[in-house]
Order: C-alpha cells, then sequence, then structure tokens
C-alpha cells in the first residue's frame, strides 16, 4: 500500500512538473554548488519524461515490494541510506549538472537485496536475491559511464550505498525458522542408512 502511494505521488509530481512547464529539473542535485543541495531530498520525486517515470516506477513496484517482504525491519534504514546517501555522494562527486530521477533508489535497492541474499544466505533472501537479480542483473553495467544524458552517477552512488546497507542491517531481520521434513529428520536419526534403489 505505500508503495503504490508512492508512485502515485510521483505521478502527481510528473502532471505538476508538466503543467508548469517542466522547471522542477531544478530541484535534482546539482553538484558542488550550495543551491543543489535540496536536491539530495527531491531528486528521487523528479523525472524528465513519463517514460523516465514508468522505467523507474515498475521497479520501485518491484523492488520495494520485494524489500517490504523479505525485509521488514530494515526497509526504513535502507530507504533513508539510499536515498540520502546516493543524492550526497552525487554532490560531492557527479559531473556539474542536473541529476534527478529515482535510478539512484532503484540501483541502491537492486543491489541490497542481491548483496542481502548473499550474506544471509535463508531461503527467503537467496529467493528474493535470484528474483530481484534475473529481473534487474542489467543494472550492473549502468553503473559505469554509457549515454552523456544518464547520470550514472546517481546509480553507482545508489548502488554502493545499497551493498553498504546489506553489510549493516544484516543482522537486523530475523531469519524464517527452516522447516524440516519428516524425510530430513529420520534421515538425521539414521546417518548410516543407505538407500537401496
Amino acid at each position: 500500500m505505500q508503495t503504490c502511494v508512492f508512485l502515485l505521488l510521483l505521478v502527481v509530481i510528473e502532471l505538476l512538473d508538466r503543467a508548469g512547464g517542466d522547471v522542477l529539473y531544478r530541484l535534482g542535485v546539482y553538484p558542488h554548488h550550495l543551491f543543489g543541495l535540496p536536491g539530495i531530498l527531491f531528486a528521487p520525486l523528479i523525472h524528465g519524461s513519463w517514460y523516465h517515470l514508468l522505467s523507474n516506477g515498475f521497479a520501485l513496484l518491484i523492488l520495494l515490494t520485494a524489500l517490504g517482504y523479505g525485509y521488514p525491519r530494515s526497509r526504513w534504514p535502507v530507504l533513508s541510506l539510499i536515498w540520502l546517501g546516493s543524492g550526497a555522494g552525487v554532490w560531492l562527486f557527479g559531473r556539474e549538472s542536473y541529476h534527478f530521477g529515482a535510478s539512484g533508489l532503484t540501483h541502491g535497492l537492486m543491489f541490497f537485496i542481491f548483496t542481502s541474499g548473499i550474506l544471509r544466505r535463508d531461503r527467503r533472501s537467496i529467493a528474493l536475491a535470484l528474483i530481484v537479480f534475473l529481473v534487474y542483473g542489467s543494472m550492473i553495467w549502468s553503473i559505469f559511464p554509457q549515454e552523456p544524458h544518464i547520470s550514472y552517477e546517481s546509480h553507482f552512488f545508489g548502488a554502493v550505498c545499497g551493498v553498504l546497507g546489506a553489510f549493516l542491517f544484516r543482522h537486523r531481520d530475523p531469519v524464517l525458522p527452516q522447516k524440516h521434513y519428516d524425510w530430513e529428520i529420520g534421515n538425521e536419526e539414521n546417518p548410516d542408512d543407505d538407500a537401496v534403489g
């Protein structure tokens, strides 16, 4: 429900931006200048086109749902770290241009979920890691410079914050109890019994 509300907010902001003459990009991160600092908070809310919003919005729907399902105790600290950390990284090290869009957030979420699956190794974390990597594994390539009008810096620092969050919060969510089947328990009691086929 919270994910849907957030996506609806992004749509409303895009409608207002279109009606107001596409000026909200000025609320993006502009590196190395004080007037660009508010963009750390506002940049993930602003998009350059409906296509930009659609691609990020669909990824957010999948990744935020996976985050909430797999890591309910970690989700708010992780989101805060990725949101603020990626923006701060862009402001400190990015090219002098307006950087905006939620792609830093999407990259951070994908890298958090994938790295958490490697670190935690419980069934749910591994399953979520495999799913997001299967769907969004190509994000790995977009943390490197490709097209001049795409902020690879947002992607890169989002990914860095996602990996950092996976390490920092790897013990915050309890591991689900592992289900044991009768045939497993029977085998543990008689480890020397060999199956004959």
